[in-house]
């Protein structure tokens, strides 16, 4: 059995220590930042939902064109999974609410580039007790497309 010793010199001991710190510091941020929930969005009136509508750079309608109550399937066909897909993009996710019934409020969209003149852009707010859980845009015409919620710039 061979044993050996070494000397460490101060410089050297502090700048382990300080290397250490950091690396256990980062370790941190990491674990800290992959566990933060997205924000949560809290809309009780319409005066909560315009305002959120416009931090997302749209412009719509002064108030709602439909609500509706829906119910969100326990079993989901493609559509729901490609849907919810959407939603796990914008930090949402649906699963948590299968079964549930939640509002769905609809407003249209009056400045969504190339389409400013139509009525087939749309809005769609998912509510579940006060909260956001969902939402997308849309276009309503013969092969339209969905987006998330934020405007792109």
């Amino acid at each position: 059995m061979f044993i050996r010793s070494v000397k460490l010199k101060r410089p050297r001991l502090w700048l382990g220590v300080i290397c250490t710190v950091i690396a256990a510091l980062t370790v941190w941020a990491v674990i800290f930042a992959a566990g933060k929930a997205p924000e949560a969005y809290v809309l009780k009136t319409e005066t909560d939902r315009q305002e959120f509508i416009r931090s997302m750079g749209w412009e719509t309608s002064k108030e709602y064109q439909d609500c509706r109550s829906v119910t969100i399937p326990e079993e989901w066909s493609e559509v729901y999974d490609k849907y919810n897909q959407l939603q796990k993009q914008q930090g949402f996710d649906l699963e948590q609410y299968k079964g549930r019934t939640v509002e769905v409020y609809t407003y249209p969209v009056l400045n969504y580039e190339g389409h400013t003149d139509k009525d087939c852009m749309q809005l769609t707010l998912m509510v579940c007790d006060n909260k956001l859980i969902g939402g997308d845009v849309c276009c309503t015409e013969l092969g339209g497309f969905m987006q998330g919620l934020k405007k792109a710039d």
